[in-house]
């Protein structure tokens, strides 16, 4: 049997740049920032440093969305790279991870860093219709070419079906997706770095403007500026390196019928989603009994509901009751989410906040959002393109 290539890769650093709404400093001051601490936080230098990738690489259609390419960060880094990859096809955000591990355990590269930069709060501060799908422009293509003439300018319309949908044919109610945007501000008071720390009530949520019904302003994600990195190396030199080595114990992934306009399904799951979680677990003896804590993509916060289900975490239709409430998604839960505040309120990095909120629960660096013996975690991105983690510290 061939074996998984996952099983040779760790990730070994991890590290943010300053997040603001919007930032001082340019997306590639921001890069520098995250990469160099990801990479000082591995106990690396840059020369050790052999391979670099991004999601989606440098984007030329502006909104903040893709800032920096991975040429120009290595260029600015110092480093000279045997492997570079950025692609905007793949499997969401964590394209990049996956062929890093795909990279390392074939011996292409030794140590790669992973960086994603968003600069959305900064176009948004120039233009307010820099993030519509529409762009502010006159004709869209690809994919926004089957929504935006339909009147969905902004994916809060596609995935505000899917709420609708959801409380339709499962009888979920708001108070019970108002939950998980409570939870994640109770856990982003706990974070220094998150943007939005004042805590909200339910009653609060509630009384929130409704943006695309039946989503309100809460259960949209926060744009920001920021850059986030990790150092992914092979298992053999990890365990000589400063931090416990994380393994990437499992990944799965799938591409959605949302990338090119056709729909799957009948808008209560992410078929694509169930896909990548049927990957997951087959690559892995851990079961979900066994996660510590889950780092779910929330750019809206129906797409937790659909996550949590299509993971396996909970039954198909039972995500709005174990949401209810928040206690079994705090800090003290059967399943703590989403701990560093998540987009909602740690603000919208594209998935990469998810993961670095891993690193940072299994390092034991979560102060007072540290989930107490945390050793394994899930992490999920995407809803177009879909990824999805596991991760395990020995």
């Amino acid at each position: 049997m061939i074996p998984l290539p996952e099983k040779s890769v760790c990730i070994t650093g991890a590290a943010q740049s300053e997040v603001a709404r919007p930032s001082p400093r340019s997306a590639l001051q921001l890069t520098a920032d995250a990469c160099l601490a990801a990479i000082a936080d591995a106990g690396l230098s840059v020369a050790e440093i052999d391979g670099i990738a991004t999601y989606p690489g440098k984007s030329a259609e502006g909104g903040g969305i893709a800032p920096v390419s991975p040429s120009e960060a290595a260029e600015v880094l110092g480093i000279t790279p045997r492997w570079i990859f950025a692609s905007s096809e793949g499997f969401s955000h964590m394209a990049p991870i996956f062929n890093a591990v795909t990279a390392i355990a074939c011996g292409l590269a030794r140590h790669v860093v992973v960086f994603r930069t968003v600069a959305q709060a900064s176009a948004r501060r120039q233009a307010r219709a820099s993030t519509l799908l529409s762009g502010g422009r006159d004709r869209v293509e690809g994919n926004n070419a089957w929504t935006v003439p339909f009147g969905a300018v902004s994916p809060v319309n596609t995935f505000a079906l899917y709420a609708q949908a959801y409380f339709d044919r499962y009888g979920a109610n708001e108070a019970q997706l108002g939950a998980i945007a409570v939870t994640s501000r109770a856990h982003a008071a706990l974070n220094p770095a998150a943007i939005y720390r004042e805590p909200i009530t339910l009653d609060d949520y509630l009384a929130s403007r409704v943006v695309s019904s039946p989503l309100r302003l809460y259960d949209c994600d926060a744009h920001v500026d920021g850059a986030t990195a990790l150092v992914l190396s092979h298992r053999d030199a990890a365990a000589d390196l400063r931090n416990p080595p994380l393994h990437v114990e499992a990944m799965g992934m799938a591409v959605g019928g949302l990338w090119t306009g056709r729909h799957e399904g009948d808008f209560t799951s992410l078929p694509a989603a169930h896909r990548a979680g049927e990957m997951l677990w087959s690559r892995t003896d851990l079961t979900p009994d066994r996660i510590d804590c889950a780092q779910i993509y929330d750019g809206f916060s129906i797409f937790v509901w659909l996550w949590l289900e299509a993971l396996g975490l909970v039954p198909s239709g039972e995500a709005c009751r174990f949401t209810e409430g928040g206690s079994r998604i705090g800090l003290g839960g059967e399943l703590p989410l989403n701990t560093g505040g998540g987009q909602l309120s740690a603000g919208r990095l594209h998935g990469y906040g998810h993961i670095h909120e891993a690193c940072v629960q299994l390092w034991q660096r979560g102060g007072e959002r540290q989930v107490a013996g945390a050793r394994n975690a899930i992490v999920s991105n995407g809803g177009y393109g879909y990824g999805a983690m596991l991760l395990r510290r020995d």
